[in-house]
């Protein structure tokens, strides 16, 4: 089932047992829910899928690739893959977005080092939905844009907290790299093609074919320089995040205007925004379905209960923003509901905002990706997966390590600030 059915089916439940309008639950809770979503973050996520294919199109994506491939070697694929996700999703490509780019540079890493298509998931995944969504200063991930717009943060918030919390995800992480491959050899598991995919097709034959790693990793450096400058003047920060993929795909453009000679232009604009179309919808819905929970008394009850404990600011904003994030199954979506209904007691409790907004984006994506997340429906579906075969290695590496680094920093901000 789709996110946006999902929504739907979910919000249906919710509807029925509080007591509230079917008409009313829809037409108005649902789709004020889904309307705001869908205005406040049309333009980022439509320009970060325009910038990944413009990325794509002019081959600074597999560009990059292959400079990790040279730096770090084929023997280490999973290492390689990993730092590839992140260069592009910390690059302003988003997690919805960037699978569609992977999957065919992983093809072939892993078929070169004859390991399964299931680890794949393990490096797109640590990737994507840790250091680059949540904790890396800067990063212009919704999960770190939205608690910009409750708090009046800014997307380097905290960077000292930040950079510790990263490399710390960075070791464990590497260290289930180690484990995960092992285990994969011990079984003798190897690679087998996923259906209708031609491996071969898509290798690189002629290198110099692609544009050079400086002209390629140019444009991520422009984006990130103008988001670390335009947080230190305290602009917007979705404007600034969606206007730095813009100038990131103008600089691509400029570098590589030889790469687009003969290529269809409006189809290439066409397929990048209507990518993005495609990754706010389900969002939208999630958002959508956090409106109608908001209405209901059960949640009422549950805001009003929490408040009542009266717990530390930053223990009631892991709390709060780790039992959302489960339930709708989406960090962003998860940190957008839980402002909504707690942004008024954090502003009054004198809490360090900017530690605060860190240390949420972190809880968020500890528990987004439980099995029921529309993210990992999304990633299987085009690696060709299923959850029996690859959902113990997003369990690990966007759950658990997450989880545990939440905890930890969680207790350290209580005792020492």
């Amino acid at each position: 089932m789709g996110a946006l059915a999902s929504t739907l089916l979910a919000s249906l439940v919710v509807i029925l047992t509080n007591g509230i309008g079917i008409w009313q639950g829809y037409s108005e809770f649902y789709m004020n829910g889904y309307v705001g979503a869908y205005a406040g973050y049309f333009l980022l996520l439509c320009c970060s899928s325009l910038f990944a294919s413009f990325m794509n199109e002019s081959g600074s994506a597999t560009s990059i690739a292959y400079q990790f491939i040279d730096w770090f070697g084929r023997k280490r694929v999973l290492l390689v893959c990993y730092a590839i996700t992140v260069v592009l999703t910390y690059g302003g490509i988003s997690l919805f977005v960037v699978i569609y780019t992977l999957a065919p540079i992983a093809y072939t890493l892993f078929k070169e080092a004859n390991l399964p298509r299931h680890l794949i998931v393990a490096a797109t995944t640590a990737g994507s939905a840790t250091i680059t969504m949540t904790s890396l200063p800067g990063t212009p991930a919704l999960t770190n844009v939205i608690p910009t717009q409750f708090l009046g943060t800014t997307l380097t918030a905290a960077p000292i907290f930040g950079i510790i919390a990263s490399i710390v995800f960075i070791v464990m992480t590497l260290f289930y790299f180690s484990y995960s491959e092992k285990k994969a050899r011990s079984n003798n598991e190897c690679w087998v093609n996923p259906e209708g995919f031609d491996v071969a097709k898509n290798e690189i034959q002629d290198r110099n074919m692609l544009p050079s790693s400086i002209k390629a990793f140019l444009p991520i450096i422009v984006l990130l320089f103008i988001i670390v400058l335009g947080s230190r003047f305290g602009l917007n920060s979705t404007m600034l995040a969606t206007g730095a993929m813009l100038a990131g795909t103008a600089v691509v453009c400029v570098l590589n205007f030889d790469k687009f000679k003969g290529k269809n232009i409006k189809k290439i604009l066409s397929s990048g925004l209507e990518g993005g179309i495609g990754a706010i919808g389900g969002f939208a819905g999630v958002v959508a379905f956090g409106a109608v929970v908001s209405n209901s008394q059960a949640f009422t009850s549950i805001v009003n209960w929490v408040l009542s404990l009266q717990m530390n600011p930053y223990t009631q904003g892991v709390v709060a923003t780790g039992v959302v994030s489960a339930i709708t199954g989406s960090s962003s979506g998860g940190l957008r509901i839980m402002f909504s209904a707690f942004t008024d007691s954090f502003l009054a409790s004198g809490v360090n905002l900017d530690l605060l907004h860190r240390l949420v984006s972190i809880a968020a994506g500890a528990l987004d990706t439980l099995p029921h997340s529309p993210g990992i429906f999304l990633t299987f579906a085009v690696l060709g997966l299923t959850h029996k075969q690859a959902y113990k290695h997003v369990l690990a590496t966007s759950v658990v390590i997450p989880t545990i680094i939440t905890l930890v920093s969680l207790v350290m901000l209580v005792a020492f600030f």
